[in-house]
């Protein structure tokens, strides 16, 4: 990246993550995506219940095999051979979890974090429930305000990600959300995965969310 484009990205960083502080959360800049395990190593204790939202940027970050070393009570929603029964009581039981990972589709300047969920598991578990909540999120989740927020799930994450979990949704076969002003769909049906939209604009209980901002590009 140019000197002066990255001076740019890390400022506005800077003012995002004293704004996220602002807002109830604490925040870290890690540099490289490397430093995510490390950090989490040394914030989850031994033992802990440890659960995660669906995330491209967790396991970019190689954050589902240190999950799986047998450190901690992990709450393995895509084991091999888990059934659709007790997928959905594992998500269910990450509400009780100590510690919940996951991303976010994204990032205001202003220090809130934007999630649209299908289930809805991620976004409940992220409001309340869980004792700890860490968010891993690479800088190109980063967006000027709340009008951005919804146009980069419309034209990023949603297309991305339903193209990656196989969905039947307009947005998987033209790259692009067709929901009109009012959030009116056409052709999504059962298959669609933004039917809970969630801003966090702050936290109230102290030291319960954790933010990491990787100066990376991470995720959809």
């Amino acid at each position: 990246m140019d000197g002066n484009l990255e001076r740019t990205v890390m400022l506005r960083l800077k003012r995002t993550a004293e704004n996220l502080k602002q807002n109830g959360m604490e925040t870290h800049i890690l540099q490289r995506k490397e430093e995510v395990v490390p950090w989490l190593k040394a914030f989850i204790p031994e033992g802990a219940t440890v659960a995660h939202g669906g995330s491209v940027t967790l396991a970019e970050c190689g954050v589902m095999e240190l999950l799986k070393s047998g450190t901690y009570h992990y709450l393995d929603r895509d084991r091999e051979g888990i059934t659709p029964e007790e997928r959905t009581e594992c998500m269910r039981q990450a509400l009780l979890s100590d510690v919940y990972l996951l991303s976010a589709n994204a990032l205001l300047e202003s220090g809130m974090i934007y999630n649209v969920d299908g289930n809805g598991n991620r976004t409940a578990a992220s409001i309340y429930g869980p004792r700890k909540v860490v968010y891993v999120i690479g800088e190109n989740k980063l967006v000027p305000d709340f009008e951005a927020a919804v146009e980069r799930v419309k034209r990023t994450a949603c297309p991305a990600n339903t193209m990656r979990l196989n969905c039947q949704t307009y947005c998987a076969s033209k790259g692009v959300c067709v929901a009109d002003d009012q959030g009116i769909t056409k052709g999504c049906g059962g298959s669609s995965i933004c039917n809970d939209h969630v801003l966090i604009r702050r936290n109230n209980i102290p030291g319960r969310v954790v933010v990491l901002l990787v100066r990376e590009r991470l995720g959809y």
